[in-house]
């Protein structure tokens, strides 16, 4: 089961409803870029991150379960992953990535149960 990597932990500090959209994101050995769109959505959270030129200017998908906390007086996330997991995680082709279910199920399983990081 993979959907526990799609809500935020309860320690994280996120607020529903808050606009995380420009927040930056620390992994756990420095920054990656910069939240380009989110979901709170119930059971579907994520983070859509710009990474700039950190990875040649493409944007990655973060599960809601990889935020560590949330600094909003910093506008920073801080996430629970290197960079180079992150970089290596599933490729993101933007809009066309968010509704399809195959790739959810993939990044599920990457980051969550039964991926490198269980």
């Amino acid at each position: 089961m993979t959907e526990h990597v799609w809500s935020y932990k309860s320690t994280s500090g996120h607020l529903a409803g808050t606009d995380l959209t420009g927040y930056k994101v620390e992994a756990v050995d420095g920054s990656i870029g910069k939240v380009d769109k989110h979901s709170d959505e119930v059971g579907d959270a994520y983070l859509v991150v710009d990474t700039g030129v950190w990875i040649f200017g493409k944007e990655v998908l973060l599960p809601a379960g990889t935020v560590i906390s949330i600094d909003p007086d910093q506008r920073t996330i801080y996430a629970d992953r290197t960079k180079e997991q992150i970089k290596d995680s599933p490729e993101f082709h933007g809009d066309k990535r968010l509704g399809d279910a195959g790739y959810r199920e993939q990044l599920g399983m990457y980051y969550g149960v039964g991926g490198p990081f269980a």
